[in-house]
């Protein structure tokens, strides 16, 4: 049986003596495996049982995101982590800092892709960011859907100081010329003759 402990093991695992093991058993508590020789054995699987804790909760981190849109905002980048990591640390939140360069119309930025996956996947229970917009423009929302279903709550401080104004100018003028192109392609789109034939 792989990993498998013995009670005594075990007992000394989750810190009581073996008779309580044995009552728990009597009483349905707890559920042993059985060796071909009929010896009791114990996985961290029981040690979660016990001691209450959901071994897909064990190993959950807690993130901070942050994102500007070129590296010429160094100086708003740095600022941003200070800000996040003094609001983590004020709370007793243990983070790991993730940092992005990418402009925020879209969301298909390679680390926010990353940690939209780590979520999915149940690695992350909390997301932190100083503005809605660090994570998208557009979208915000629906990134937080996903999110909420997937047991990971994202803190959106919403500082408006920590969202550059320049960086809203320059997406918006790229929301712009995105559009722009889109009406010229449909002004200039001819439906094939054949198609009503």
């Amino acid at each position: 049986m792989k990993n498998s402990m013995s009670i005594t093991e075990f007992a000394d695992k989750i810190g009581v003596i073996p008779d309580t093991i044995r009552r728990w058993e009597r009483s349905g508590k707890i559920k042993p495996n059985r060796t071909s020789g009929g010896h009791r054995r114990y996985t961290e699987e029981h040690v979660w049982q016990v001691l209450g804790k959901d071994p897909r909760r064990v190993a959950k981190r807690k993130v901070i995101y942050c994102r500007v849109s070129s590296a010429e905002q160094k100086a708003d980048m740095e600022h941003q982590i200070v800000a996040m990591e003094s609001f983590a640390l004020g709370r007793g939140i243990i983070t790991e800092t993730i940092t992005e360069i990418g402009h925020g119309i879209s969301l298909s930025r390679p680390k926010l892709t990353a940690l939209i996956h780590e979520i999915i996947a149940g690695e992350i229970d909390m997301l932190i960011v100083a503005h809605k917009d660090r994570v998208g423009r557009f979208g915000f929302d629906f990134v937080e859907c996903i999110a909420r279903e997937y047991g990971c709550e994202i803190v959106a401080l919403d500082n408006h100081r920590l969202s550059p104004h320049n960086e809203v100018v320059s997406d918006l003028k790229l929301a712009i010329r995105v559009f722009s192109h889109r009406i010229e392609d449909l002004a200039t789109f001819r439906e094939p003759e054949d198609l009503w034939m």
